[in-house]
């Protein structure tokens, strides 16, 4: 059963993409009049770069070609001082930029752009984009701190965008890294050492630049969780919910030693985040009674405890998870979070549902998403052949 659920899901995965592919690109999700209501048939940055990881390594030559169309629309619309959009609507020719920036669009797009250029080098695409992918590189060089050498950014400004992260946040520090190892971009090294020392602020060692240690002072002296990675430190407030998004790619990209990474695989493991399904966004969600809450996490009624980015289950996230696991040679725990994340996209027959309920497992959100699809069959990917599959990189 489990190896043909697999196969089931591997093969709707196909079918929801190539569904989902229009000459632009590849949409969100599935169009419906509830997804052109909420915009999903848009471009966006983050999910089409997710996706072109998964769409340029399968032998369908219709992914193959939305993955390289949409990376190709987003540069036309790159800003004048070098941002990606967080999305273009392909109909109107219109772009966004979100309301205080969106700093992982240009991140994601860039890490695509290497991806599709080393699988499909005959494409020459990152010489095509070579002037979009410097400018892009300069903008983030801008939002980039001249000491720390980590990414400042508004709150609620990635992914995760109606959660309060600011200042100086995980996930968009673990793709920065990336981006720098990817690109070459100078200062590698401070960006790990901040990092580090930034994101879990506990070890002994103490660093010289005396903001840094001002900074680790006001977490030291207040946190109760020493496991995971923070997801945001700012001047005198940080996040302790354990944001697994963050965490796991600290992981992947190379971040982590392997105490460190002994440390955090313990840490999600004793929260069950692939609990009910593979996996919360958060360990804990954010109380309407904690000092992070934010009145705009409750529009709609949708950032509540065990809900969206607040604790809610993400399958694509979940593809991150098994990629996580198989990397450090869990075999089996990969195969099976692979298993339940298919038993996840298929609930609703195959709806591929945007997320679930962090407790009771009920499906929410938008379906056909694009990204779930994706990230199954990267994860896929990495099950079958791990020894591909290393820190520093996916």
């Amino acid at each position: 059963m489990p190896d043909t659920l697999i196969e089931d899901c591997s093969r709707e995965a196909i079918a929801l993409l190539r569904r989902n592919c229009i000459p632009a690109g590849i949409m969100a999700a599935t169009r419906t009049p509830a997804a052109e209501n909420r915009r999903y048939t848009r471009i966006f940055a983050r999910d089409a770069g997710i996706c072109a990881l998964a769409m340029i390594r399968t032998d369908d030559e219709r992914l193959q070609a939305a993955a390289h169309a949409s990376l190709i629309t987003l540069a036309r619309h790159q800003a004048g001082n070098g941002q990606i959009p967080k999305y273009v609507d392909p109909d109107s020719e219109d772009s966004d930029f979100w309301y205080v920036g969106c700093v992982d669009a240009s991140l994601w797009w860039l890490i695509a752009v290497h991806h599709v250029d080393r699988e499909h080098p005959h494409l020459r695409l990152r010489d095509t984009l070579q002037p979009q992918i410097e400018r892009a590189l300069l903008w983030l060089g801008c939002q980039e701190h001249p000491r720390l050498f980590l990414l400042r950014q508004d709150e609620a400004s990635d992914w995760a965008d109606i959660m309060p992260r600011s200042g100086f946040v995980l996930y968009s520090n673990a793709l920065w890294y990336y981006v720098k190892t990817l690109y070459g971009v100078a200062h590698q090294g401070e960006t790990h050492y901040h990092f580090n020392h930034l994101f879990h602020p506990f070890t002994a060692h103490t660093p010289e630049y005396r903001r840094l240690r001002l900074l680790r002072h006001y977490v030291r002296s207040r946190s109760a969780n020493r496991d995971l990675y923070l997801s945001f430190v700012n001047f005198s407030f940080w996040g302790e919910e354990g944001d697994v998004f963050g965490n796991l790619l600290a992981l992947l990209c190379g971040l982590a030693d392997t105490e460190r990474t002994r440390q955090v695989m313990d840490a999600l493991e004793a929260a069950r985040i692939d609990e009910p399904w593979p996996v919360r966004a958060t360990c804990e969600p954010i109380a309407r009674d904690s000092s992070l809450w934010r009145a705009y996490m409750e529009r709609h009624q949708q950032n509540l405890e065990f809900q969206y980015h607040n604790g809610g289950c993400w399958p694509f996230i979940g593809g991150f998870w098994v990629m996580v696991l198989s990397m450090l040679g869990r075999q089996g725990e990969a195969q099976q979070a692979l298993e339940k994340l298919a038993q996840a996209n298929a609930v609703g027959q195959w709806s591929f549902r945007e997320w679930f309920h962090g407790r009771s497992g009920d499906a929410h959100g938008m379906t056909g998403q694009s990204w779930n699809a994706a990230m199954f069959l990267l994860a896929r990917t990495a099950v079958k052949q791990p020894a591909a599959w290393h820190p520093g990189g996916f």
